[in-house]
């Protein structure tokens, strides 16, 4: 059984940097949940940012995300496309890519796939866990 938990993203758990343009802040819960949120900078795109991290052609996680700030794009395979910005909630199956919009970061805070999301060396079948407090020199 759960326990009742609360946790800060000022304070995650990891911290995992894209390749460039954010990062993700990770939050643990004992009941397997992971919630993640995600700042993605002016300029991050996945197909640039995770891409080299996930070794997949798109995107292969599903999102159950809420869109603090900032706006971006979601491309599906299938070429659909929407748009999300503050205040709106996205259900974004896999198979997809996504950007940032305008000059202000988009920050996301995500209740679904953030367990091995944008983690470094897990497209090697070796996920390796990034301490909050350690951070690899010139990776922002």
């Amino acid at each position: 059984m759960s326990e009742l938990s609360i946790k800060r993203f000022s304070t995650p758990d990891e911290r995992r940097p894209f390749a460039d343009h954010g990062h993700a802040e990770i939050l643990r819960f004992d009941d397997d949940t992971t919630v993640g949120r995600v700042v993605f900078e002016p300029g991050w795109k996945w197909s640039q940012d995770v891409k080299p991290l996930a070794g997949t052609d798109s995107c292969q996680v599903a999102h159950a995300c809420y869109i603090v700030s900032g706006r971006m794009v979601i491309r599906m395979d299938d070429g659909t496309e929407l748009e999300a910005g503050p205040g709106d909630v996205a259900i974004i199956p896999p198979g997809h890519d996504g950007w940032v919009i305008g000059d202000e970061p988009c920050i996301a805070v995500d209740f679904e796939g953030m367990g091995h999301y944008a983690e470094r060396g897990a497209s090697q079948g070796r996920a390796r866990v990034q301490s909050a407090t350690q951070q690899p020199p010139g990776v922002h």
